[in-house]
This record gives C-alpha cells, sequence and structure tokens, in this order.
C-alpha cells in the first residue's frame, strides 16, 4: 500500500509528537486547531498537499488512516470516539479520558465500532522509552530482579515563573487546561512507566497533598496551589507504587526505582545522569557471575535506530513510541500493556480518583476494571471534573485541596502584562 495518511488535532503537541510519523511511510496530510494563526505556522511542516481544517470533522473529508490526537489535555476521549466511527486508527497524547464518564463511553465505543473495524488505540506515553526505563524492563523481564514488590518514579518539572515565553505559547487564557490542571491528573510519565516494566495494573488509589504558600505577588492564572500530590497504588499483582503526577519541586529530575525480592534498580535523579543505572543486590544473595552488591553502568541501546532515537525529543521516547504504534498497525495487534486502550482508561482513572482521594483527606478509592460492564455502569453518569471544556461544561469539583491556590485579581492582570496579550 502507500504511505498511511495521518492527520493532527493540536498544532503545538500535536504536531510535535506527529512530526516524527514521516519515518515511518507517513504522510501528514491535514491538521485541525483552533487558533488558525498556530495552526499556519505549521503548514510548512505537514506533507506536500495537505491542508488546514476549519473543524475536527473536516479531517474526515481526507481519507485519513492515522489520527494524532494531542489537543487539549483532558478532551481526547469525544475525538478518539469519533475516529472509531470510521475505523480510523488512534494516537492519543497524555490521558485517554478526562471524566469517568468518558472513560466509560470510549471503552464501549471501542467494543462497538473499533474492534470490527480493526482499530489499532494506543496512548502516546513517551517517558517508558528512556534508556534506563528499558534497562529496567529488561532486568525485570528477565528475573534478575525477582517478584516485584515496590515501584516508585517522580516527574518533576519546575518551571521559571519569570519566563513568559512558553506561557504565552501554551497558557494564554484563563480557562485554559494548565490552569486548572490538579498535581495528580498529569500522571502518565511517572505511572506508564512503573506499569510498562513491572506489567502491574493499580487496583486501589490513595493520596495526600503537598500544598505550597504561594507568593501572592507572582503574576499567575494558575488555580493550583498544591506543588505535588503523593500518590500511592495497591496493584492486582500484590505489589505497590508511590509515584507524583506532575511535580513543582526544586530541581528537575525524573527518577525511577524497581524493588524486587532479588534485586532493586534505580537511575541517577541529575538529569545530565539521567540514565546511570544502579542496581544493588543483597551481599549474602549474589547471582551467579556477579561479584560485587553494587553495580553502577550506563546501558548501551543496541537499537538499530540508534542515531535518530538520540536525535528525538523526550530523550528519544518520541521515536520510539510511534514507531512502536505503526509496528502495531502493520501487524494487526493492540499495543501491549500499558499502552492499550484498557490500561490508558486504568491510569486515567487513577490520576481521576487520586485527585478524589486528595479532596476527601487520603480516603481511598478502588479502580474499576474497565473489562467488566457491571464495574462502568457505576461510572456512567460520573462528570465530575476541574477544568473548562469546550462544549462549554466547567469545572464543578476544586483543582486544589487548598482554597488559597485561588489567583488575586493583581496577580491575573499582573500575568497578563508580562505575557503582552490584552485580557478579555
Amino acid at each position: 500500500m502507500g504511505k498511511y495518511r495521518v492527520g493532527v488535532v493540536g498544532a503545538v503537541r500535536g504536531m510535535h509528537v506527529a512530526a516524527y510519523f514521516k519515518n515511518f511511510d507517513c504522510d501528514l496530510v491535514a491538521l485541525f486547531d483552533i487558533n488558525k494563526e498556530t495552526a499556519q505556522s505549521q503548514l510548512k511542516n505537514l506533507s506536500e498537499g495537505a491542508v488546514l481544517c476549519d473543524s475536527f470533522e473536516e479531517l474526515f473529508e481526507h481519507n485519513l488512516d492515522i489520527m494524532v490526537l494531542g489537543n487539549n489535555f483532558h478532551e481526547h476521549a469525544p475525538y478518539a470516539i469519533e475516529c472509531f466511527k470510521r475505523g480510523i486508527h488512534v494516537y492519543s497524547e497524555c490521558i485517554s479520558n478526562g471524566t469517568m464518564a468518558e472513560g466509560v463511553q470510549l471503552i464501549r465505543a471501542y467494543e462497538k465500532y473499533g474492534k470490527e473495524k480493526g482499530v489499532i488505540y494506543m496512548l502516546a506515553e513517551n517517558y517508558m522509552h528512556f534508556l534506563h526505563n528499558i534497562e529496567m524492563k529488561r532486568l525485570a523481564d528477565a528475573g534478575k530482579l525477582g517478584k516485584i514488590l515496590f515501584s516508585e518514579c517522580e516527574y518533576n518539572h519546575a518551571s521559571n515563573p519569570n519566563d513568559p515565553s512558553w506561557r504565552k505559547r501554551l497558557s494564554f487564557n484563563e480557562k485554559h487546561w494548565r490552569n486548572f490542571l490538579p498535581r495528580s491528573y498529569y500522571l502518565t510519565h511517572s505511572l506508564g512507566p512503573i506499569m510498562w516494566i513491572t506489567g502491574a495494573t493499580p487496583k486501589r488509589v490513595v493520596a495526600l497533598p503537598v500544598y505550597q504558600k504561594l507568593n501572592k505577588t507572582r503574576p499567575t492564572l494558575s488555580h493550583v496551589g498544591d506543588a505535588l500530590s503523593v500518590i500511592t497504588t495497591f496493584n492486582d499483582d500484590g505489589s505497590a507504587f508511590r509515584f507524583s503526577g506532575h511535580s513543582g519541586m526544586a530541581g528537575e529530575s525524573y527518577w525511577t526505582r524497581i524493588a524486587g525480592t532479588k534485586a532493586q534498580v534505580e537511575n541517577a535523579r541529575c538529569m545530565k545522569e539521567m540514565n546511570r543505572v544502579f542496581l544493588h543486590y543483597n551481599p549474602w544473595d549474589l547471582p551467579e557471575g556477579v561479584d560485587k552488591p553494587d553495580l553502577e553502568y550506563i546501558p548501551e541501546w543496541n537499537d538499530p535506530d540508534e542515531d535518530k532515537i538520540k536525535g528525538a525529543g523526550h530523550w528519544g521516547g518520541d521515536f520510539i513510541t510511534p514507531r512502536k504504534f505503526m509496528a502495531c498497525i502493520r501487524e494487526g495487534k493492540q499495543p501491549e500493556h500499558p499502552f492499550d486502550i484498557y490500561s490508558a482508561i486504568n491510569m486515567s482513572s487513577v490520576a481521576i480518583l487520586a485527585h478524589r482521594s486528595v479532596l476527601n483527606g487520603g480516603m481511598p478509592f478502588d479502580i474499576p476494571d474497565f473489562h467488566k460492564e457491571e464495574e462502568r455502569v457505576k461510572y456512567e453518569n460520573d462528570w465530575q471534573s476541574p477544568f473548562y471544556c469546550m462544549d462549554g461544561r466547567e469545572p464543578n469539583i476544586p483543582c486544589c485541596a487548598n482554597p488559597d491556590g485561588e489567583p488575586t485579581e493583581e496577580q491575573i492582570n499582573a500575568y497578563f502584562e508580562m505575557i503582552g496579550i490584552e485580557r478579555k
């Protein structure tokens, strides 16, 4: 067959991830973004003859094989459902559903339309494919760590509050989702990798916030005063996870630790040394061929696409993830856990219910099994959300555990003055 025809939703993040599809016999033929100026700026990065669409529905006029969803973080499910009906493969960036009810709608639509039409759905989570996570997965799969008991992951991405450039590009209005993002929601960068490495699926979640007393003179649109959520899950294999969502502590870092009955492995917290791995054994229980309990090394890629991986965004993950997706399409098989649709909805459910745990003083919540209709039906009318939505829905739960997180009028006005945009 000829090249796969790809449509893109989202001219910023959507185009960033879609650009790598050009490596895999794909043409980017159509783009939709509500911001026409931003979409126009991306026309040069689309394939020859590509078009800019005025609506999501217009994308379907262009004989698409694949849809890349990189629109608002919490609004992918309605678009994915329309793709299922038309037999279009879906590559969905970040959480699959912004509410529990959308998770129910998404899986029902997939089972009704997507399965029959052979649709491949994949959660486009790229942090699994960092070199140190790949090495930890190799060790776990080879049985080097024994039975996995406990895993941790931190995604800590602080940002400069005095730098207006990215804010002007990504958070340009008061109702933007980033301004209402609970710390537990953006969790696929931390939960996804430890699910992938261990094979475990969360069944119960407990979470508590760490509140950061805010500087009320700082320009901001954010309504979130929590610095992080500390999230713990208890899993289907008897193990436990402890991880953060999107944390805002000092010092950017990304760290994973996997602890088993035979050994534990972790990476360096320093970003420059992120792929350095530390493997620890008990001195009295060294495996054959190992002469000391503490090993430190940087793994090799051993990948035929190593040069392209090293040149890709997110430490290579932006290349490997679409490569995996395209292999699934060619082979006609759904992605492995946790990239598949059931795992994606499980992760989204952890995000949503972890925040409810935060709002309820650490109350535990069971994660429904979306394979089972009797568990889905409990959530089919659950539209609780901290976000504004494109269809006019407004937040109906707080985005922060502490009401002091609300910005003042002075902060909001100072923000718009900082980024040079008139407040509407």
